[in-house]
Formats: structure tokens, sequence, C-alpha cells
């Protein structure tokens, strides 16, 4: 068995960021941008106005000052003049500030008789103008790699940008294997279960950003194993569930050898998750995860996160970790690295009680993996630990 660290470093190994692929802004958000990208313009492209009011030259604010008004300017209709000595142009937010005012008194401080205007309260110092360029200037960067949120998307839009390079979404294959397992909805024999691992990988798996594609259950057979690699060709990600450990009906390993797979490692130091697998198949990273429901989840978490990310071309593509308070004490790990399911909240986490690795009710109660290291020794409420947000 190697250890946890080991085996992320061995399966960082099989994967490297994709190519790009230019998708419409519309399209973008969630993608990771895969180039620089430059804005193509200043905004605001010209001074506008902030408040509702009467634009006017600062030099003339000042209460119970009075001007004549001379034109209107709103958003998408500017004022085609010059506001001059004791003139003031009637201005809405968002409108081009006319040439000649460099201040807008609200519209609340003032009184207006007709054409006429006077101040009436304290204007205050702030010129409510948003000046040229304030927010961005031409040419400004929005770096690469990033995970486009919306805000990036609307800045994006802000620079006149309608289509941005993104990484290609890793191609994911996913392979339940064994004669105990039937598709949710079936009607499962006295001796079958559902085959739930593979439906809570494929919304993970898309959750980090690739795409996953469920194939047929795989019987134990060779041939049933063979057949189902072939169907997963394409892939940049095949991942099995199940037949991946030593048993008589395990024969993942070797289909996946006789396929041509150069195995990187088998069996990992870690609990739950120990039957781990994993090498390379042609152009696609091949991993093995275990059968058992909570297992093949919680290897999804520790390593086939981080390869998305890599493969997206995301830095930092280790084990995204944080720190928080016990609020139970908690008795000496073993020799396995240790996930446990936890809730963590406030900066205080809570292993639960129970931490049977075919529990899926615990793992749908629980936000958090709580990281044992091996041999790690008893810890008493309030240590610091660290843990996995799930």
């Amino acid at each position: 068995m190697i250890p946890v660290s080991q085996a992320l470093a061995h399966l960082l190994t099989l994967v490297s960021p994709l190519e790009s692929e230019d998708v419409p802004l519309a399209e973008a958000a969630g993608r990771v941008l895969a180039r620089d990208m430059h804005a193509r313009r200043d905004q605001p492209p010209f001074s506008a106005s902030a408040m509702d009011g009467y634009a006017v030259n600062a030099a003339e604010v000042e209460r119970h000052a009075m001007f004549k008004v001379i034109g209107e300017a709103a958003a998408g209709h500017a004022f085609d003049g010059r506001a001059g000595a004791g003139q003031a142009v009637r201005i809405f937010t968002g409108a081009p500030v006319p040439e000649g005012a460099s201040f807008v008194v609200i519209q609340e401080d003032v009184s207006r008789t007709g054409d006429l205007i006077t101040i009436t309260d304290d204007p205050g110092e702030n010129p409510n103008i948003r000046p040229r360029g304030g927010d961005f200037t031409d040419g400004e960067t929005v770096t690469a790699p990033r995970l486009l949120s919306a805000a990036d998307v609307a800045l994006l839009a802000a620079m006149n940008i309608p289509s941005v390079p993104v990484t290609r979404r890793p191609e994911a294959a996913l392979i339940s294997t064994g004669d105990e397992l039937v598709m949710p909805g079936a009607d499962p024999g006295p001796d079958q279960i559902i085959a739930s691992n593979t439906f809570g990988l494929k919304a993970m798996l898309e959750g980090f950003g690739a795409r996953a594609r469920i194939l047929p259950i795989a019987q134990d057979t060779e041939g049933a194993l063979r057949t189902a690699f072939g169907l997963a060709d394409g892939a940049d990600l095949v991942v099995t569930i199940g037949g991946a450990s030593v048993g008589d009906h395990d024969l993942v390993g070797k289909v996946a050898q006789d396929l041509g797979m150069e195995r990187s490692f088998y069996k990992v130091a870690m609990r739950p998750g120990k039957p781990l697998m994993a090498g390379r198949m042609g152009s696609a990273a091949m991993v093995g995860l275990p059968g058992n429901p909570v297992s093949a989840m919680v290897c999804g978490h520790v390593f086939l996160a981080p390869m998305v990310r890599a493969m997206l071309g995301l830095p930092d593509a280790g084990q995204q970790l944080r720190n928080a308070r016990l609020a139970e004490p908690l008795a000496a790990n073993g020799p396995r690295e240790h996930y446990m399911r936890a809730r963590a909240a406030d900066g205080v986490i809570r292993a639960f009680p129970d931490q049977d690795s075919s529990l899926l009710t615990v793992l749908a109660e629980a936000n958090a993996l709580l990281i044992r290291p091996p041999g790690d020794s008893a810890r008493v409420a309030g240590e610091p630990v660290q843990y996995m947000p799930i």
C-alpha cells in the first residue's frame, strides 16, 4: 500500500491540461478561461452621472447658487452642447456628463422653477460622477486560468468580449461492475442491489467540471469487461467501480492490463478506499475505485477532483483543506489515513459516530471529510484538525 499523498502524486502524472475551445460568452459560466482576455474599451466609456440631478461647474457649487437649465442628458442620449457659467443640464443616472460640467447636484438638493434651479441644501463634496475608465481601461486583463463565475462573465461582457477560449471539459466514462448490480428503477433480484455509485460519481464529476457518461453495467466476466472498456473509447478518464480487489470475481485489473493498461499503483493506505487502482490506457487515465458506495464517493473527492482540476488547467490541483476545532473527542487512529464523514460549521467539526463505509445516509448528511493521519493519537474536544469540504 502507498500513502494517499503518493497515490495523488501518481494520479496527477496521468493527466495534463486539455486543449481549449471557443464558446459564446453566454455559455461560459462555470468553464475555465484558457487564455488571458483584454478589455476592448474603457468602462465607463465616458464620465457618467452617478445620480439623477443637474450637471454644473464644480467651481460654482454652493448653497443658494442659481443656474439656468439649458438641456437634458439621459442614459444613451448625451447633451449636445456645453454647460457654461451659471448653466445647468438636467441629467439622469448613467448619462454622459456634458462638456463644461464637473459636478452633479442631486435633485433632492435643489428647487426648480421653470428653467431656474437653486441649490437649497448642502451639496456635499462628492461630485457624483463616475470617471471614464473608473472601473477598467482599454487593454486591462482578465487572467487565465480562471473558473468563470457570473461576475466574471458580466465583466467580460462589459469589456465587449462576445466569446472566450475555455479549456475543453474532460470526458469521463463510468463503468460499474458486478453481477449483483441493477440500474435504479429496475426490479432487483433477491441477491442484487442498485448501482448507486455510478450516479453519485457522475453528479460529482460534472460538479467538478467534467462531462460524465454512464456505461452499461459490466457483469463479472472478462468478455463483459472488455466490451465495457471498448465503449469507453475516446474518454479522457475511465473510472471503474468495483472489481478492483483480489477476489475470484475481481477481474478489472486483469482485463485492463490485458488491454494494455500501464499500472501506476494498486492499494492505498486510506480508510475508506484501500482497493484503489490506477494507470494509463492509451491516451486515457484509468482509475479503478472500490465498489463500496461510500468508499467510491470518498475516493472521488480525494482523487478524482484534483485530476479533473488538473485537466482543466486550474492551479492547486491537490487537496483543498481547511481547519476546524473538534466538537467531541476522538479515539486514536489506526495505520491508514482516515477520511471520516463529518459536519463542519462555524469553525467547529463533529464526526459522525458510525463510520461504516456502506452508509450513504451518513455521507448524504456530511459536508466534510475529517482527515486523521496514520497513527494519529487520541484527540480531545477543541483540538484543531484538518478537513476537506464536500
